[in-house]
């Protein structure tokens, strides 16, 4: 075990784009979606994504706002592992403008031609409560 502190997290993860974010689905299922941070990586425990209001990924922290990330790097060092990272936390939805631009990156406009104006639009906030994280042999907890 190591202790890793959320900094130590952060500067390791700046080159992460995706994570998979899993919700609980309708019939009890976990359902899981690969999702961007479209650059947003300044982690501090929350984790920024966008979607549409239809998305069931919306639906599903509705009804149940507790989620999971995964996280994978890309880059090992000498054949070791990358760097895994699973969070566990609650997710928030948010339907304002203020926030999409404090969030937004160029690379959305692909998803979003209209940018934060995009008809239905929501942002999802996923702050964590608890990071498990694995680095090679090292692996640690970060309680938030």
């Amino acid at each position: 075990m190591t202790d890793m502190t959320l900094e130590d997290l952060s500067k390791k993860m700046a080159d992460i784009d995706f994570a998979m974010l899993s919700t609980r689905a309708e019939n009890g299922a976990i359902a899981a979606r690969p999702m961007s941070n479209n650059g947003d990586v300044e982690y501090d425990g929350d984790s920024w994504f966008f979607t549409y209001e239809e998305a069931h990924t919306v639906a599903d922290i509705q009804r149940d706002a507790k989620v999971g990330l995964s996280f994978q790097g890309s880059k090992s060092l000498l054949g070791k592992p990358p760097l895994f990272i699973a969070v566990e936390g609650t997710a928030e939805l948010i339907r304002d403008k203020a926030a999409f631009a404090e969030h937004w990156t160029k690379d959305l406009d692909y998803w979003f031609e209209q940018g934060i104006d995009t008809p239905n639009i929501v942002l999802i906030k996923v702050h964590a409560s608890r990071i498990h994280y694995w680095n090679g042999k090292d692996e640690g907890e970060i309680f938030v």
